[in-house]
C-alpha cells in the first residue's frame, strides 16, 4: 500500500495534548506552546489538554503518562527541556517511556535545522518521537524557530499518518 493511500485513510482530525517544559514560562508567555496549538488547530486538530511543567523528570513523566492514559488523546507534543544543560531532561524522560522510536523525526529535524536555520549548531538540537501506550509522542526544542520548523516541515505533514499507523493494529 502506498504512502499516499495511507495518508488518505488517515484521520482528518486527531486529539492532542501540548506540553511546554520550562522553569520560567507561564501560559501568557509561552509563545512556543501557543505556536504549536495554532498549527494544530489551523490544520483541523483538537487540543484536549495544554499544560506547562517544570524541567523536572517526575513532572514531565507524570504529564506524559497522564496523556497516554487518556484514550481521547492520540498525540502528545512537547517543547522545551531538550538542551544539553544538566537540567534539560525531556529527551531522557521521553526515551524511557516510548516503546517504538521514530528515529527519522530527530534525524530529519536536525538535517533541516542544519540546512535552513542554524548550521553546525544543529548538533545541539535534540528531538525525539515515538509511540507509547498507543499514543504518538513528539518532543522538540522550545524555541519558536524550532517549533515552527518541526511543525511545518514534519509534524503537520505526518501527524495523521502516524495516528493511522498506530490505530491499524488496534482494529
Amino acid at each position: 500500500m502506498s504512502v499516499s493511500l495511507h495518508k488518505k485513510e488517515a484521520p482528518k482530525k486527531v486529539n492532542c495534548k501540548v506540553i511546554t517544559v520550562s522553569d520560567t514560562r507561564i501560559k501568557e508567555t509561552d509563545k512556543s506552546g501557543r505556536l504549536m496549538i495554532e498549527y494544530l488547530e489551523g490544520n483541523g486538530h483538537t487540543i484536549i489538554s495544554y499544560e506547562i511543567v517544570k524541567d523536572d523528570q517526575i513532572d514531565i513523566r507524570s504529564s506524559i503518562l497522564d496523556g497516554c492514559a487518556d484514550k481521547n488523546i492520540n498525540v502528545i507534543l512537547l517543547n522545551g527541556g531538550t538542551g544539553i544543560a544538566k537540567r534539560d531532561v525531556t529527551i531522557e524522560v521521553v526515551q524511557r517511556l516510548i516503546e517504538k522510536e521514530l528515529i527519522g523525526f530527530g534525524e530529519i529535524f536536525r538535517m533541516l535545522s542544519y540546512l535552513e536555520d542554524i548550521g553546525s549548531a544543529a548538533i545541539l538540537s535534540r528531538a525525539v518521537a515515538g509511540v507509547s501506550n498507543d499514543t504518538a509522542i513528539f518532543s522538540m526544542p522550545g524555541s519558536r524557530g524550532a517549533v515552527k520548523l518541526a511543525m511545518e516541515k514534519i509534524v503537520i505533514l505526518e501527524i495523521s499518518h502516524v495516528v493511522r499507523e498506530i490505530r491499524k493494529d488496534l482494529i
